[in-house]
């Protein structure tokens, strides 16, 4: 079981090391769990932040959202192993993908990603799925259970429905948080904090929220606050 703490986890979108390890020192306790995706990769620096935040006590999640043939995903997430990761993404669209990773994830826990958060109906129409998002989503949250999968990346709009059908044990990640509401930017299915627990979601992921704060500490733990709220309730 994951501590009331760690469920926050902060999206560490930088493209930089040094811009990383300044967030990281910033935040200091107030978080304890970090995702590193694709910004950062393009650094060059990737794999050493990922030690380093390893290091110095917290918990890694890598959002890379793999997605290739199924040898080729179960390659990479059998070279990740070598690394201190808690959390890794692919996307939940291939079922022999999705086995062929879990097969190989060790001790990672594997998360599916359903339908990105910064999409909607009309979106989905436009790749030629016209159905709604929550639909999509707990299908594949269902396929992604039965290929070996850990979890899902899924809207915390979702959450309650992929918790009915998945039942407990099945991990529920819920990016596109806003605290205040939404925010006019690039999120379209958003919830805040308390929702998204009461939904079902184990863990959050929040970033711009926290990053663009007058003051990034007090953001952090005012969520931390209302995580420990909405478990105990």
């Amino acid at each position: 079981m994951p501590t009331t703490r760690d469920r926050l986890i902060f999206a560490l979108d930088v493209p930089t090391a040094a811009e990383a390890h300044a967030w990281v020192e910033r935040l200091g306790d107030s978080v304890s769990f970090y995702k590193i995706g694709m910004e950062l990769l393009t650094s060059g620096d990737y794999f050493r932040v990922l030690e380093d935040l390893a290091a110095c006590g917290k918990q890694v999640f890598v959002d890379l959202k793999f997605h290739d043939v199924p040898a080729t995903v179960a390659a990479t997430i059998r070279g990740l192993r070598r690394y201190p990761v808690s959390f890794c993404t692919i996307h939940g669209q291939h079922h022999g993908m999705m086995h062929a990773a879990s097969q190989e994830k060790g001790d990672i826990r594997l998360l599916a990603v359903t339908v990105l958060t910064s999409m909607d109906r009309s979106d989905l129409r436009q790749l030629g799925i016209d159905r709604e998002p929550s639909e999509v989503v707990v299908e594949r949250a269902l396929a992604a259970r039965d290929a070996g999968c850990d979890g899902v990346i899924a809207s915390g709009q979702e959450a309650g429905l992929i918790r009915q059908s998945t039942g407990p044990g099945f991990l529920v990640v819920c990016p596109g948080i806003r605290p205040a509401g939404p925010a006019g930017d690039d999120q379209k299915r958003t919830v805040d904090v308390a929702q998204a627990f009461a939904a079902g979601a184990d863990y959050i992921v929040v970033g711009r929220p926290i990053r663009n704060a007058a003051d990034p500490v007090a953001a952090a733990e005012q969520i931390q606050a209302q995580i420990a709220q909405a478990i105990f309730i």
